[in-house]
This record gives C-alpha cells, structure tokens and sequence, in this order.
C-alpha cells in the first residue's frame, strides 16, 4: 500500500514507531480514501472475460474518476491492458509518464497546433469532426508522423462525432490505404436500458458504416454496452464506471467489485435535548435526548449537500462502530452530524473513524442520496483526503508465471506527490 499526503506533515521517522507514524501522518486529514487497486484489477479481468475475443481496453479520463489515473494505469498495464482513453491531451500526460508502452486514445479531440504534444507523448486522438480531420492529416503530412487516431461517428448520442452521412464520405480515403486510422468508435445512448430500442438502432447503424473501415478494428459498447451481449463488443470494449465499482446493470445485481472506501473522522462528540435543532437552517429537531457524532467531511469534500435530512426527509446513513447511523440535519462544507443515539455508550468517541463509503454502502447508495449517478460521486471526492492505495503492486496478465511479490510492509510509505506537469502550451 502507498499514501499520499503532506510530508510537511509526516514526523520523524525515528522518533516513532512505523504505527505511530502512520497515524501522526494521518491526524491532519479529516478522511481517507482508499482505493483497492486490485479490486479494480478484478473488475477489468471479468470485463475482459465477458468481452472475449474483444480486447478490453480502460477508461481513465477524471482521474480515473476519482481514483488515481497513474496508480490506476500501472496497476492495469501490469495486469495486460494495453489501451487507455483519457479526456484530455493533459490527462494523456500524466498517464503517459505512469506507462510507457500501451495506446492512449484522447476523447476530446484534435485542435490545430496540438498535433505536436500527441506526437511528444506517443498519443492518439479521436476525430469527430471533418475540420479536425482535416487539420490531422495536414500536421501528419508535414510532419511525417504515424502514430495513429480514431474516428468517431455519431450514432444517436447528438453530442460528439462524425455524422452518418460524413462518415460515408471519408470511406474512399480510408479505403485507399495509408490512413492511420487505427479505430472507428461510436458512444451507446442507452446502454444501461437493456430493452431500450435506441440500442438496436444504433448497433444497426454502427454495424453498417464500421464494416466499411476495411481492416480498421471497431469500437461501441462502454461498461453497460459489454453487458449487451457479442453483438455490441466488435473489437474492443471500452469500460469506464464500471472498473470503479459502479454497477453497470442497474437492473440487476451489481457483478463489479466495490473499489472504494472513504472513512472520515470524529472530532467531537455531543449531547443535544429533545427539542433542540442541529446544523445551518434549524432543519432537523432531535425527537428525544441524542447523541451526536460531528465528523470532519462535508460537501467540500464531495458529499452532496443532498444528502443531509430534515424533520420530513430521512437522509444519508453512515457505518459508525459497525452499525449505520443517519446524517442529522445538514451537511454542511466541512462537516456532518450524525445520530448515533442508538448506539452501545462508548462506542464512538472522539478521534474514531466513521465509513461513508464501504462495509455494505456503496457508490450507487450514496448516489441515490445525493441524487445523482455513481459517476459524479467517484469524480467529486475531494483532494482533503489521505489516500491510500492498496494491491496491484506485483501483478501479472493472466498465463503468466507471477514473480514472487515483494514483502509489503505493516505501515504503508509516504508517497511524495507528483510535481505538476508542465503547461500544455506556451
């Protein structure tokens, strides 16, 4: 396992022991975070089983939505991943610089002038857009550079993407050979409906163009879209949400593996009369004696003020002492009240650790109660929290002999962080 945090922050490595350290070091956050890197591991591997003979690629744009793009990146390369895509040329970077070797696809785009920085970092864009390809073939004719893009055609997303109509026309280009092109894409609409009739319109209409791009492989289903069945897979899948844990059949049991935890801390602990109303607005009145937890999180750090409760509204639960209390009132930006009334005396004290992710609560729960999507909860965790990252350290592809791992130590070493990379232009 490896953290990251402050070295400001970190004592003296030998004034204490390896315990102590780490828990000096973790005072001054108000929450970890970690991340199961093998669980997402775990993830991909199923992905790529149920996609066979697709390849299985890894969306990593958001930071991996949240979850570390360069810890991410390694963690999945070592397993056998060999294409990511990222959102931005920036993204590609950092990525880049965690993994040598596999493809990085850039779903926004090309712009004019930035053809350079895809042929500094050996990255690809995808191209959905007759301007932007014009302006890729001009930079990769006086440039001489080979390394590759996609097409991205628009099925029925309306959103990015090469019309139908469009598309057809570049046909005689590709088909003369010497393109570089190296995928044809499309994005699902509904994938997540599994009886929605968008889905077989826009397999019919991907089917027909794609079969067209003579020896370019084919791109359509994202996390949900695997789940379709062989039809929708072409050549490679695309995962994003679902390697983090979201569940990408939400009408059904979620197959992923939870990936990750989020624990904040308890800084005070309070005792209020029936009666007596808690947090900004007055919202919520305690109902008879209780006891509160205040716990150093907060809509600050990515959970939604959404999630608080009022007199008429049950809100959001926590795992404090292995049972799951309620918020009390509002969240507010940097901290939270929880009722754990009902709780053993001294369950909970000042300085304990409370789950708001993990131990039965999951990322489409607390998306529920924030009324939003899994997605948006991954991508808003702050930068407040410790984060801890735990396996991926020594894994293998599948088939492959697995080299002895290396003893990992009771207290997880300080990561230092990256220094920021340099700017995109000048």
């Amino acid at each position: 396992m490896t953290m990251a945090s402050d070295p400001k922050m970190i004592p003296q490595s030998g004034l204490l022991s390896a315990e102590a350290n780490q828990a000096a070091a973790l005072a001054g956050f108000g929450g970890v975070l970690t991340v199961d890197l093998d669980a997402i591991i775990a993830n991909w591997r199923k992905l790529e089983k149920t996609a066979v003979p697709a390849e299985c690629s890894a969306v990593i744009k958001a930071d991996a939505y949240g979850c570390g793009a360069e810890q991410v990146a390694r963690a999945l390369n070592k397993a056998g991943c060999k294409t990511f895509f990222v959102a931005t040329i920036e993204e590609a970077r950092k990525v880049r610089a965690a993994v040598p070797e596999p493809a990085i696809y850039v779903l926004g785009g090309h712009f004019q002038n930035t053809g350079e920085h895809y042929a500094q970092i050996n990255c690809r864009p995808v191209i959905g857009d007759l301007n932007e390809l014009a302006e890729w073939d001009v930079f990769c004719r006086r440039t001489g550079w080979t390394g590759g893009a996609a097409i991205h055609i628009d099925t029925g997303m309306n959103r990015l993407g090469l019309t139908l109509a469009e598309a057809q026309a570049i046909i005689p280009r590709i088909n003369a050979g010497d393109h570089g092109i190296t995928l044809v894409m499309s994005h699902l609409v509904s994938a997540e409906q599994l009886n929605s009739p968008v889905n077989a319109k826009q397999l019919a209409a991907f089917r027909s163009i794609a079969s067209e791009f003579s020896g370019v492989p084919a791109a359509l289903a994202n996390s949900s879209g695997i789940f379709l069945g062989a039809p929708f897979q072409f050549d490679l899948v695309r995962p994003g949400a679902a390697l983090y844990g979201v569940n990408p059949t939400p009408e059904a049991d979620n197959p992923m593996q939870p990936v990750v935890d989020l624990k904040a801390r308890i800084v005070q602990i309070r005792n209020v009369e029936r009666g007596e109303s808690v947090g900004y607005g007055g919202t919520w009145t305690a109902r008879r004696p209780t006891k509160l937890a205040i716990i150093a999180v907060g809509y600050a750090d990515g959970y939604f003020r959404a999630a608080s409760s009022n007199d008429g509204t049950r809100g959001a639960e926590v795992i404090v002492a292995g049972k799951r209390c309620p918020v009390a009132g509002r969240v507010s930006m940097d901290l939270i009240a929880i009722d754990i009334t009902d709780l053993p005396p001294n369950a909970a004290r000042r300085g304990h650790m409370v789950t708001l992710l993990g131990e039965g609560i999951t990322v489409d729960e607390l998306a529920h109660h924030f009324g939003t999507i899994g997605y948006e909860v991954l991508t808003s965790l702050g930068h407040r929290y410790a984060r801890i990252y735990k396996g991926g350290n020594a894994v293998e592809p599948l088939g492959r002999p697995a080299p002895v791992a290396e003893q990992t130590p009771a207290t997880p070493p300080i990561e230092q962080p990256a220094s920021p990379p340099p700017p995109l232009l000048s």
